[in-house]
């Protein structure tokens, strides 16, 4: 009988899900808020690259259950579903609404199915559509991360069907059913650590409901027992058999989950929960106080907070606090429920305790009877509760509606409950829709919570609004002066700011309120981990002033002193150390939090760069391999560890390198520099054309990139495009006028293609406005002078240059080769001799001459460029020309003018030559 009860027809569940269509349909348009961050944005776990694993080890934000910080949370089944969530959509929030919403559906019809259990069909269809649409639900569905509420809840439901066919006729037992309720439990533990809950609720279905006992019954036989007078019936050896097996699973879960979070309880401040580490009354007083705030909160859903930490309800701190006799009713109404469910027989009383069940037994891991919890009061919490609530609304609905006088009311009342409950569900959507609105709407209802001011600032943050930002979080410090977290953010926007003096300011308040050590008593245990970040920002604050890095670095070893296993504390002082020049000392530092934590890649990363600075390549790549074994897709791993291979100048390394190089530009297609590096591999390989189409790339994405357009032009004037090379140096020097080896190359190109002597000669000068000290940009001056056919002056310059680098044998021939020229120049002016002996003489020195050249072109040796931003070093420049000598020689002396003309000619193509050979082709 009650399994046909129990069906639900198509067009019941075609009604659910329409209602809860209109409810929530605006819910896909919300985005990542609140806790959604930590859950899903931050949370390694959810991407294909972690090891499934890592979900049954870490808790629900993704931390290792092992260590403190962790909020012990364990709920690995929900985060398999944000998984794959991620698989389909990556971080497209519109995938992970909807799931929400069927998930929502679904625990909308299986509690159907269970309310067909207690209540007649059209009650059950009213409790149904009121859960659906209560408005309280909204952080369960609308929030990501109520996932774990909707899945727990459709297995907690499950696991509740299940069991009530564990009775057989006759009473006997069937005890497939209970199997299947133990596994069901443990998934629904699995999503969300109130699963376990249902056990208690089929122990009272079994003794209540399945056997029909009521209180006096149960006590008259234990009487009867207890005196001798009789034995226990066959009936109630069955029922306690039963039992027995429930609670013998449910021992064994809990079991396993203390394991789990390894005997620790999270660790929570006055922060999170104020009356848990207040002194008796008051913390008595006020968890007994937040029973009737979550029972209004079901019963008038009106002003609903998605945080009410903090100073959100103020202590009971007094017997005389006239809150007190809002507890004091709702012990009693609750009181009068419960006597009235176990004493009288008859499905009213059942249907009223399966409902009081449903709503005490699963809120009690939320109520801190047991442990304390971080929040005051949830709304998602409330989500399997409202179950009962829902349920005794029906049957009381039912009971008015019975009454003929009360008939027409009842149903106008249920319709209006009904409407505006979806109407406010509805509106309280759009307050998910970013963490800014979701924030407003909170402070509309709390002003004196210092998180919310403070989580309204972090939206703003996020935004670049720091101004405005500030403003929240000096309004949180003044609703709250002692948050220390309220400072310390003050202080981070003072520092984006670039306040320096006034957030040094706010992280020494935050600093001051810490509290101090108390020795034999474990420091962490008193403090939020986070909080510890106090000194970590502090530190990372004054080491930009080069004066104060020993301070800095003094903040860091008393943050390690306070728990020497802060991870972040070992990273952030190796950077320091390296910064301070002390690789070893930071090689110790990362290989102490690799200890902590050897899984995590940007510890390997660092311990590579600590390599590098040891001049340890080997060691280096090895680390940058470890990242990456860990996080295929570590951006820096990938760059470093490529362009190491790069510098490393193993050309079996290239390929490996340039893979890495193709990946990290998948990962970063904005990033100039990677298309720069595989530009300049090509370049080593020979492959000009893809050179040229990787740094055009680089260009396109960064217009002025230095060393993009410079060896762009190189890469022209090595491959004999030396005039397409002039517009990209023309770029280069727009964006940097002072680019040395831009103007030595593009007066090279001047002098040699476009023969544009004035326009080379500006170039050179440029140079050495710069640097007058500049050996090679002097030199090819001299060049320009010679050119100019003002040899004295060439003189002058080159012993000017040779001055500058007396080792260099090049300037000390030319010097020869134009001091000769002049000396020629002088005896032919001076001398009468026959024409067949100036054609003569004029031949032998053109030989001469020529020698010389081909002697310094023999001599000639590649010179390595730099690349501007020291990443990696350019390839070789090489490049030569035909050597052009005018083969007319002079037929007649008398045409004196002529014949010098020619040799300047001669001698001038000669020291063009030169020049080139001297600018390194």
């Amino acid at each position: 009988l009650l399994e046909k009860m129990a069906d639900v027809s198509l067009k019941e569940a075609a009604l659910i899900v329409g209602v809860v269509a209109a409810c929530y349909w605006n819910s896909l348009f919300c985005g990542f808020v609140f806790d959604d961050v930590s859950a899903i944005l931050d949370n390694k776990d959810l991407h294909p690259s972690t090891p499934l694993k890592n979900l049954f080890q870490n808790d629900f934000w993704g931390t290792p259950m092992s260590e403190e910080r962790s909020h012990k949370s364990y709920r690995p089944l929900t985060v398999l579903t944000f998984r794959l969530n991620y698989l389909f959509s990556e971080l497209n929030a519109v995938s992970y609404h909807f799931l929400n919403l069927v998930f929502h559906v679904v625990v909308c019809v299986v509690f159907l199915k269970v309310c067909k259990l207690f209540l007649d069909n059209r009650s059950s269809v009213v409790a149904s559509l009121l859960f659906a649409v209560h408005p309280i639900h909204t952080e369960a569905v609308t929030g990501v991360v109520g996932r774990a509420e909707l899945l727990s809840s459709i297995f907690f439901l499950a696991a509740f069907l299940s069991y009530t066919k564990s009775k057989g006729p006759d009473n006997t037992i069937v005890w497939t059913p209970i199997a299947v309720t133990v596994f069901l439990v443990a998934v629904a533990t699995l999503c969300k650590e109130q699963g376990i809950t249902v056990v208690g609720i089929c122990c009272v279905y079994e003794v209540f409901i399945a056997q029909g006992y009521t209180l006096p019954v149960l006590l008259d036989t234990a009487v009867q027992i207890l005196r001798g007078k009789g034995n226990i019936p066959f009936s109630m050896l069955q029922t306690l058999l039963k039992l027995i097996v429930l609670m013998f699973s449910t021992l064994l879960l809990v079991v396993i989950r203390v394991q789990v979070i390894q005997s620790q309880l999270p660790v929570f401040t006055r922060f999170d929960n104020p009356a848990a580490v207040s002194p008796s009354p008051t913390r008595q007083l006020t968890f007994n106080y937040l029973l009737p705030v979550n029972a209004w909160l079901l019963l008038n859903p009106s002003e609903l907070c998605c945080d009410w930490t903090m100073g959100t309800i103020p202590l009971v701190e007094s017997l005389l606090d006239v809150r007190n006799v809002a507890t004091l009713t709702f012990f009693c109404f609750l009181g009068s429920l419960i006597v009235f469910s176990l004493r009288y027989p008859g499905d009213s009383s059942k249907t009223v305790l399966m409902a009081l069940c449903l709503i005490v037994l699963p809120f009690i891991p939320a109520s801190n009877l047991f442990f304390p919890v971080g929040f005051v009061v949830a709304e998602r919490v409330l989500y399997v509760p409202s179950m009962g609530f829902c349920i005794l609304v029906a049957h009381g609905w039912k009971k008015l509606s019975n009454k003929s006088m009360l008939r027409k009311i009842s149903w106008i009342c249920l319709a209006a409950v009904l409407f505006t409950h979806a109407l406010k569900t509805l509106h309280r959507n759009w307050d998910w829709e970013s963490e800014y609105t979701l924030f407003m709407s909170a402070l509309k209802v709390n002003k004196n919570n210092a998180k919310l001011w403070n989580n309204v600032g972090h939206a703003l943050e996020n935004e670049k609004n720091f101004e405005r930002a500030l403003q929240f979080f000096i309004q949180a410090t003044q609703v709250q002066p002692d948050d220390i977290g309220a400072h310390m953010n003050v202080g981070r926007t003072y520092k984006n700011l670039n306040k320096t003096k006034e957030a040094e300011e706010s992280y020494m308040i935050a600093k001051s309120l810490m509290p101090q050590i108390i020795p034999g008593k474990k420091y962490a245990a008193r403090v939020a981990p986070n909080h510890l970040n106090v000194y970590i920002n502090l530190a990372n604050l004054i080491r930009a002033n080069e004066s104060r890095l020993e301070e800095a670095d003094q903040l860091y070893r008393q943050a390690i002193s306070m728990r020497p296993d802060f991870k972040q504390a070992y990273i952030s002082r190796g950077e320091l150390l390296l910064k301070m020049n002390k690789p070893l000392k930071a090689k110790e530092a990362y290989l102490r939090a690799l200890e902590l934590d050897r899984t995590n890649a940007d510890l390997w990363y660092n311990l590579a760069i600590v390599y590098i600075e040891l001049k340890d390549p080997t060691e280096a790549l090895k680390n940058f391999n470890r990242a990456l074994e860990l996080n295929p897709t570590h951006k820096l791993a990938l760059f470093n560890s490529a362009l190491l291979m790069q510098e490393s100048g193993d050309a079996r390394l290239r390929p490996e390198a340039k893979q890495r190089l193709l990946h990290y530009v998948k990962e970063e297609p904005h990033d100039a520099n990677g298309y720069f590096n595989l530009g300049m591999l090509a370049m080593d390989d020979k492959k000009d054309m893809e050179a040229e189409a990787w740094m055009k790339k680089a260009i396109s994405l960064q217009p002025n990139f230095r060393s993009a357009l410079f060896n762009l032009a190189l890469l022209y004037s090595q491959t004999a495009k030396e005039l397409m090379a002039l517009p990209v140096l023309e770029d280069l020097l727009r964006h940097y006028p002072d680019h040395t080896k831009g103007l030595i190359l593009k007066g090279d190109i001047l002098m040699n293609q476009k023969k544009d002597i004035v326009g080379a000669k500006k170039c050179f000068e440029k140079i050495l406005e710069l640097d007058p000290n500049n050996v090679q940009g002097k030199h090819n001056l001299c060049v320009v002078y010679f050119e100019e056919r003002d040899l004295i002056k060439a003189e002058k310059c080159l012993v000017e240059t040779l001055a500058l680098a007396p080792h260099e044998e090049y300037i000390q021939r030319h010097l020869n080769i134009v001091r000769s020229k002049i000396a020629s120049l002088s005896a032919t002016e001076q001398s009468s001799l026959p024409a067949d002996g100036s054609a003569t003489a004029a031949g032998d020195e053109k030989k001469n001459s020529f020698q010389n050249l081909k002697e310094v072109k023999n001599e000639q040796k590649p010179t390595e460029t730099t690349v501007d931003n020291n990443k990696r070093h350019s390839k070789n420049k090489k490049r030569t020309e035909k050597n052009n000598v005018d083969k007319d020689t002079p037929k007649k002396s008398t045409k004196e003018i002529k014949d010098i003309e020619k040799k300047r000619v001669a001698a001038l193509k000669r020291l063009e030559e030169i020049e080139r050979i001297l600018n390194g082709e």
